[in-house]
Order: structure tokens, then sequence, then C-alpha cells
């Protein structure tokens, strides 16, 4: 069963209950005014009997006065006198003993006229009873009875009944009708909503629905569009994502292909008898060179993992800047020497509140890479206070970087020289790496190269309020 047919039938069922309800109230409301009304007009016209009765004379035919009397009230009327024997009665040939209905105590109390009137009107009973006393009588009379069935009552209550009766079938299949109709227009929007929905369920996140309503239901097609629009751009990402990892792999198994195939002809020749010492060594820098190469891959991973898995990648502290750069200088001095490449750095103190260890590692890379692409000119490592935090800049004066390569430095195993890149021993990994440390300490890593005149890698760290003095400034610092 749909919705539609489950507004209908709910409707049906609500309105013929309350129809059928409120019809039951009224009848059973207009009987009861019926009967009482009944009563009251017996009890009203037992008084006008009661005076016409007291005037009859003695000897006048009490039979054809009675009867005259029963005509105009349409009532069956019994006359008694003292002894409860009846004298008269309406229609002629009536024998009604007062007994059947009154006790003794009851008809005592109506001859010593103690009590003028008595009513009865019993449920199970299917007359209406009224005795009366007929006060200073002129004849043998004493007192009489009037009843009238209750079903000549209710004929009026039965015609009623009819009615209604008639305007509840005429009216149900109204309702009928309506509550179809009803159901049709409310339910329509969400049979709508229905398809929509299970169209997106079926793949289609494109689909949007179009239902310019101000209640729930157009609350709910919103809501459903924005579930949609969701879910479009998480299949989007996840694509994206897909893309990217499946590149991420066929990158690694290049990158890890290359030594391996260098250190597995090396190990080849090393295993020739009549190889000689000096070549012996060179195969065996080859494989100490590629190893390396190989284990600066994987720490370069495993910082990459870190930082997309990790919530404490970085733990930052208050940390002198010219002691990191102070470290970096020293390991980078002797090659940058041996290239005939001038290294120069800032010494003064400067405080800043980072991971240090990730920090000493960016400036790691970035000097790296400015001494593998540098000839000749000089390399410096500069810091200074701008506002609220600190500028740390990498400069040199290598071959630069074309302009149209910048979008794509950052990325995982990107290079804009393949070839030259790995002659070099790159991982392609380690502006990858820089970026994402910088990420973790909320910054970002920018460039400004000229191809030709070299190039400038920069980034902001935050000051640090707490200051302190090197114990043993070096001043600015250069290695021929």
């Amino acid at each position: 069963m749909n919705i539609r047919s489950k507004l209908a039938l709910t409707l049906t069922i609500i309105l013929i209950v309350t129809v059928t309800a409120g019809s039951g109230y009224a009848l059973f409301y207009i009987r009861a005014y019926i009967l009482e009304e009944a009563v009251a007009d017996m009890e009203s016209d037992a008084y006008w009997m009661m005076h016409t009765l007291t005037f009859l004379p003695e000897g006048l035919q009490l039979q054809e006065e009675l009867e005259r009397v029963g005509e105009i009230s349409n009532y069956h009327i019994a006359l008694y006198d003292s002894s409860g024997a009846i004298l008269a009665s309406y229609p002629a040939g009536t024998r009604r003993s007062p007994h059947l209905h009154l006790r003794a105590d009851q008809l005592r109390l109506l001859l010593d006229e103690t009590k003028v009137m008595q009513t009865i009107n019993q449920p199970d009973d299917d007359n209406i009873w009224v005795y009366a006393t007929i006060r200073e009588s002129r004849n043998q009379a004493r007192f009489f009875v009037i009843n009238q069935p209750k079903s000549q009552i209710f004929q009026p209550v039965t015609a009623i009944r009819n009615i209604i009766t008639i305007g509840l079938i005429v009216a149900i299949l109204l309702i009928l009708v309506l509550s179809a109709l009803l159901a049709y227009y409310m339910a329509r929007p969400l049979l709508k909503l229905t398809r929509d929905v299970e169209r997106i369920a079926e793949g289609d996140t494109q689909h949007v629905i179009h239902m310019e309503r101000s209640d729930e239901i157009g609350t709910l097609s919103e809501s459903v569009n924005k579930m949609a629009q969701k879910l479009r751009s998480d299949y989007q990402h996840l694509q994206k994502i897909n893309e990217k990892q499946t590149q991420f792999f066929a990158d690694i198994t290049h990158e890890v292909r290359n030594p391996l195939h260098t250190i597995m002809g090396s190990l080849e020749m090393l295993e020739l008898p009549a190889l000689d010492d000096e070549k012996r060594r060179k195969y065996v820098r080859n494989v100490r060179g590629q190893a390396e190469r190989i284990g600066r891959l994987f720490k370069d991973l495993m910082t990459l993992q870190r930082y997309d898995s990790d919530d404490n990648f970085v733990i930052r502290e208050h940390v002198n800047l010219s002691e990191l750069v102070d470290n970096v200088s020293e390991w980078y001095r002797e090659a940058a020497k041996n290239k005939g490449v001038e290294l120069k750095t800032d010494t003064h103190s400067c405080m800043v509140y980072a991971d240090p260890g990730k920090i000493e590692q960016v400036l790691d890379n970035l000097v790296s890479n400015a001494i593998k692409f540098t000839n000749s000119g000089s390399i410096s490592i500069s810091y200074s206070h701008v506002g609220e935090k600190v500028e740390v800049s990498v400069r040199d004066s290598g071959i630069g970087i074309p302009e149209a390569h910048w979008p794509r430095l950052f990325d995982r195993f990107y290079r804009t020289d393949k070839a030259r890149s790995r002659d070099k021993g790159g991982t392609g990994l380690g502006l990858s790496v820089v970026k994402g440390i910088l990420k973790a300490h909320k910054s970002d890593i920018h460039v400004e190269s000229d191809v030709g005149r070299g190039s400038r890698f920069y980034f902001y760290l935050m000051a640090s309020d707490q200051e302190q003095e090197r114990p043993h400034p070096r001043g600015a610092a250069s290695a021929p």
C-alpha cells in the first residue's frame, strides 16, 4: 500500500468516525430531548384533564365525555373510582388496572390527595404513564391515568434518523471522493520527492530536485539537494584522491626500481673476478649511493605519512632560529665550498615558536636543493621580523625555475627536469615534505624565481615573545 492509499484510508476513517459519532450523539440528544418534552406535555395535559373531569356532573355519561377528551388529547385514558374500579376508558374497551403500575402506598397517596400526580417512565417500559387525582369531584371518579406509547413519541426521531442515515451515506461517499483527492494532493509532492531521491540513490548525483514549497516537504527537498551536492563533491574528491594515489604508487615503483636496477648492475659487476680495485670501489660507491637514495625516499614518505595522519606531527616550542640555521650551514658548508659556492647565513638571535626538528628539516631540504642546482655564485639563509611573524628565506643564484612549473612545484614526485633531478640523487619529495611541515605550522612555502638568475624560497613562522642571546655569536659567515 503506497502513501497515497494510506493517506486516503486514514482520512476516510477519521472523517467517517467523526461524522458517525456526531450523528449518533445528535440522535441520542434529540431522542432524550423529545422524551423529556413528551413527559412535560403529558403532565401539563394531565393538569388540564384533572380540572376538566372535576366538573363533570353526577349521572353524565362518563364514557362519552372521556372519548371527547381522548380525541382532543390523543392519549389512552382510564378513569377510576376510589376503590380502583375502572369507570370509563379511551379508546373504548380498554381495561388497565393502576395496580399494575402503582404500589399500594402510591395509590393511597393519590386517594388521600397527598400527592396530586405520579409519573412512571421506566426504561424497560414501552409506555409513559401519568396518574392524577381528581379533587372535589362531582361524580364517582377519583383519579385517572393517561399513557402514550414511546414508539408514538419517537416517530419524529425515526424520521430524523432516516434522514441522518441517508445524509451519512451521502457524506461517506463524498468523504471517499474528497479523501482520495486530498490524499492525491498531499502525496503528489512526496511521490515526486521519492522518485527524485531514488534517482539520486541510483547514482545520478547531478540531478537537482526542483520543488518550490515553503513547508516541510520543501525543506526536505532542499536538504536532499544539499546531500546530493555533498555526495558530488565527495565523489569528485575521492576520484582525485584515487588518481593521485594511483600516480603516487606508480611514482614510488618507478623511483625504487631505478636505484634497484643500479644496485643489481653494480653487484653483478662486483662478482667479476678480474675487476680491478678502482672499479670495485666505484661500484661499491654506486651501491651505497643508491641505497642511501632509497633510504631518503622512505624517510620522506614517512614524514609525509605522519603529516597526513598524525595530529601531533609537530611539537612546538620556543627556539632560537639562529641555532637551526647554524646547524644546517655546518652540514652543507663543505659541499658548497667544493662547488665554489658561497654560503651566507644570518647569525643574530631570533626566537620563534615552532618545532625545531621539523624546521631544521625544512631548511635542510631547501639548502640541499639550492646546492644541487647552483654551480656558481652564492646561497644565503636569512631571517627577519615582519610584524608578529618571522620571515625565513633561502636564496640562490642557480639555474632558476620556469614559472610554468610553479603551480606543481610542491606536488609529490614532481620534477622540473626529471632526468637531471634523478642524476643528482633527488627523491622528488623534498619540497612536498617542506610544504607538509609548514602546513602543520599553519604556514606555507612561497617561491620567486628567475630563469638563469636563481630562486628564492621563503616562509613565515610565529615569532616568540621569549628572547635569548646566542652563547657564541658567529657573525655573518661565508664559505668560498
